[in-house]
């Protein structure tokens, strides 16, 4: 009964991948931090056997001492090791939309509320490359990690890894985070696709008054959602304020992006599609709408819209 207890205790697959999915902040203690020799550490004790065999088999008082002296530092090595992770705290912050066969970036809060610095703490992504750093003590530092987006739809953080081996590298200490976040994936845009031909235009029977793309109507306050491309950069350098220029014109463009023109598509091939379209229109500055069998976006334009557009096509199904 005993020996079933520990074998609890010891979890192999807790032991190599971490503990489940949980939500932040995780805390680093006793129960999630492991410690193992390195390979310099394997052929440090490796050394250390082979002169205290030398100093048994001749006597040797002096190899005595160096072998306890150095078998002692090395243990000492080892708590640092192991204490340079232990309390500290973890959480994952907002994580911005990503597309389909591009890279996530992860950001990670690090918090060390103990008293004593941390060192050489690097923490990283399976097969991704170490981000190092340190950690002053009451402070906190934030920690872009990246790895691959992934299919389309929301797509779970994973496993990354935070470990050290300061302060003599003859051990490495670590534990595997899983958060329980999410981060959404976009489709991949299509390569090489331009906007459909299929425009519709809506007549505005109050001329330059209309809001269109084609001839200068004057200014106004900028409102959230405003296109980068009609900040009147001018007036801002002059102190006037934040002004989007408007325009005017007999005729607005408005774009349907309809799921119904790329008939004899594939699925992903009409969303890729779609997303390369959505990019393009706001690029450009039209005013545009989606047409989803399961949702139907009005047309509109801005950061906003695009957004809600590129969600639509990430989600669908």
């Amino acid at each position: 009964m005993r020996t079933t207890s520990l074998i609890r205790r010891f979890n192999l697959a807790r032991f190599f991948q971490g503990d489940a999915p949980s939500p932040a902040p995780w805390r680093l203690n006793r129960r999630n931090v492991y410690i193992l020799p390195t390979r310099q550490g394997i052929f440090f004790g490796v050394t250390l056997a082979v002169i205290l065999l030398g100093a048994i088999n001749y006597s040797n008082s002096l190899g005595y001492f160096l072998t306890f002296l150095l078998g002692s530092i090395a243990l000492v090595g080892l708590l640092h090791t192991y204490r340079n992770l232990l309390q500290l705290q973890l959480r994952v912050a907002t994580i911005n939309p990503a597309f389909a066969g591009g890279e996530v970036s992860v950001p990670v809060v690090l918090e060390n509320p103990g008293p004593t610095p941390r060192y050489r703490l690097a923490i990283a992504f399976a097969d991704q490359p170490p981000v190092i750093c340190e950690l002053p003590p009451g402070r906190h530092t934030t920690v872009t990690l990246h790895k691959p987006a992934g299919m389309r739809g929301w797509q779970p953080v994973g496993r990354f890894t935070l470990g050290s081996t300061f302060p003599l590298g003859l051990f490495r200490a670590w534990s595997h985070v899983v958060p329980d976040e999410q981060y959404l994936v976009y489709p991949a845009p299509a390569t090489g696709a331009g906007l459909p031909q299929a425009s519709r235009y809506m007549a505005s029977l109050l001329g330059d008054q209309g809001v269109g793309s084609d001839d200068f109507a004057g200014l106004r306050g900028y409102r959230g959602g405003d296109s980068l491309k009609h900040i009147h950069w001018k007036a801002l350098a002059r102190e006037q304020g934040l002004l989007t220029k408007q325009f005017g014109g007999d005729r607005s463009e408005r774009l349907w992006l309809d799921w119904r023109m790329l008939a004899g598509m594939d699925p992903e091939s009409r969303l890729s599609r779609l997303c390369r379209w959505v990019l393009e229109a706001e690029q450009q500055g039209l005013e545009y709408g989606l047409w989803l069998p399961d949702q139907i976006l009005e047309p509109g334009h801005g950061p906003q819209h695009r957004q809600q557009c590129l969600r639509a096509l990430a989600l669908f199904g």
